[in-house]
């Protein structure tokens, strides 16, 4: 059975991303917090996992992080002295300009590293030990398949919450910037991108109807 690790640096920035989003959510109504964070809490978690399964099976790890922007622009130099904290800082600045209307899910992205025994692996020898932008596009597709297949699971057993949520943290995460899984996806494979922000754009117009 693949082993899947969480490190105590991967803990902390999934209890950063859960309280940050839970409190951008959470601002038009204190009441909701706690059930709030439960289901936002579910869902990274349902993301790292499967995840982390996935890249398990092409012989590497990946590191989850809080979300940080390095540069400001594409040249090399033009970099924030610091890195900027996007992860903490958009969830918490749309819900403030937007009185709450607009919650902003995407704070964690994730760095892949191939195991050293990738070079020879008993299927074959491999002709190069780094992994490439379509397995990597594949790493984050998993979490986003995972996260849509889940809001199904959760629409049909009555936790709204929990499946508009999952929606829109798909929704955000497939957008083409940064470190976002959407533009390890968009580099990848750009067809299996175009579903899945078809199928996310679908399914969040959706939540406005029904759910």
């Amino acid at each position: 059975m693949a082993k899947i690790m969480i490190n105590k640096k991967e803990i902390i920035a999934v209890f950063i991303a859960t309280l940050v989003i839970s409190i951008s959510i959470s601002s038009v109504s204190w009441k909701i917090f706690f059930s709030t964070a439960a289901a936002v809490f579910l869902i990274i978690l349902i993301n790292i996992a499967a995840k982390k399964l996935t890249a398990y099976y092409l012989d590497s790890d990946i590191e989850i992080k809080l979300w940080k922007i390095k540069r400001y622009w594409f040249k090399a130099h033009q970099e924030f002295k610091k890195p900027f904290p996007a992860g903490i800082f958009f969830p918490l600045f749309f819900s403030v300009i937007t009185f709450g209307n607009l919650k902003w899910l995407a704070s964690l992205v994730f760095e892949v590293k191939p195991k050293v025994y990738r070079a020879a692996k008993r299927h074959g020898l491999y002709s190069y030990l780094d992994i490439t932008e379509y397995q990597i596009g594949l790493i984050a597709a998993a979490g986003i398949i995972s996260n849509l297949l889940f809001a199904v699971i959760g629409y049909f057993t009555g936790w709204s919450t929990f499946t508009q949520l999952s929606i829109w943290y798909t929704f955000f995460n497939l957008i083409p910037i940064s470190e976002l899984d959407g533009n390890k996806i968009f580099f990848g494979n750009l067809v299996l991108w175009s579903f899945l922000a078809s199928l996310a754009i679908i399914a969040a117009a959706y939540t406005f109807i029904v759910v």
